[in-house]
């Protein structure tokens, strides 16, 4: 796996990512920190990266279950360490799986599998962050 990040220039702290597969991907900071606030923050991508990944485990999962999913939500909020590094120190992942007669054993089976063995991220993230989840069903 590849990625390049190319800074915009010094009218402030805006990147540029191309990963590996040929895709851009825009980073900002915040202003008090020389950005303009006109992209996420690296570790929000960070962040949203991680829901993306357990959020694409979790869908796969019930699929190849057989399952009836037809949409899935994943609401994360974060603490961060107070002094550098400035690491994830909690994480809360809120599932809002849609589906037709889904079972919640189910569902939190493969919410457990994600986090347990195939995140990449979220087991990561795991080694600095105590990482909680909650599910919630939408008959759909």
């Amino acid at each position: 796996m590849e990625c390049t990040i190319n800074w915009m220039g010094n009218e402030g702290m805006a990147f540029v990512a191309e990963t590996g597969s040929g895709h851009l991907l825009t980073m900002d900071g915040a202003p008090e920190g020389g950005g303009h606030n006109l992209a996420p923050r690296p570790m929000e991508t960070l962040l949203a990266a991680t829901g993306g990944c357990t959020a694409y485990d979790v869908v796969l999962i019930l699929k190849r279950g057989r399952h009836d999913v037809r949409g899935c939500k994943v609401e994360l909020r974060a603490e961060r360490a107070t002094t550098e590094p400035k690491v994830f120190t909690a994480i809360h992942m809120h599932f809002v799986v849609t589906g037709r007669a889904l079972k919640q054993e189910a569902v939190e089976r493969a919410v457990a599998m994600s986090h347990e063995k195939y995140c990449s991220a979220s087991i990561m993230l795991g080694k600095t962050a105590a990482i909680t989840t909650s599910v919630a069903l939408v008959e759909g």
